[in-house]
């Protein structure tokens, strides 16, 4: 079966297939395309986020990360679809946690996006309804706050870069152990497995992976002998 996998920054993630392809046990042909594909560091510049903009930070082919507004790669993003619907694609998968507009839309195929998992599923996985987030960047905390408390009682976030280096995720699992709280979301989906088990056992927290969450939900439809 053939599906599609969206990135917001450059494809192909590697990084986000690493941890998941086994998941699909070899069942289907992924396709791959991003918003800032074929875009160099400079033109990416030009996307910097402005004061009232929706923030993404996501990574580029060479491993490091950059942040941009949403609005600057809706187009991008829309013509990739249509692509990969005239390709056969049997449906999508967006790898990022962010919101997006209804304005992004698959003729005939679901168009499947982690968040959507996730603000269903979290309020069921705590059961103070009190959780811990996770987000790459400063400037996406009050973003990332005033989402989640669309669905759960309280939320405390962490911003700690799953691009940047590891001493700085220790340190944020560090404060997160100390913060009251049954559930650490890692929202975005450049947190890694090897992060959620640094996660779990520094904090003794259930921790959610959007990574493998995504995959294991469309594995469902995909599995077909």
């Amino acid at each position: 079966m053939k599906i599609g996998a969206i990135t917001i920054g450059q494809s192909p993630r590697v990084d986000v297939t690493a941890d998941i392809m086994d998941i699909f046990g070899g069942r289907i042909e992924l396709v791959q395309a991003g918003g800032l594909d074929g875009l160099t560091r400079e033109q990416i510049a030009r996307f910097a986020p402005g004061e009232g903009d929706y923030v993404l930070v996501s990574r580029l082919n060479d491993g490091s990360s950059v942040t941009f507004a949403e609005r600057y790669i809706l187009p991008r993003l829309q013509e990739a679809i249509d692509r990969m619907e005239e390709d056969g694609c049997r449906l999508i998968m967006v790898f990022c946690t962010g919101s997006f507009p209804e304005t992004l839309s698959a003729k005939n195929i679901p168009l499947i996006y982690p968040c959507e998992i996730l603000d269903r599923l979290v309020p069921l996985m705590s059961k103070k309804s009190n959780i811990i987030c996770m987000t790459p960047s400063p400037l996406q905390l009050e973003q990332t706050e005033n989402k989640w408390k669309n669905y759960v009682k309280q939320v405390k976030s962490i911003a700690a870069s799953p691009y940047g280096d590891w001493e700085t995720l220790e340190k944020a699992a560090d404060e997160a152990k100390e913060m009251d709280a049954d559930l650490i979301v890692l929202d975005c989906i450049g947190y890694t497995q090897k992060m959620k088990d640094m996660f779990a056992e520094k904090t003794g927290k259930m921790v959610v992976l959007p990574r493998t969450l995504l995959a294991r939900v469309v594995s469902e439809l995909t599995d077909v002998k």
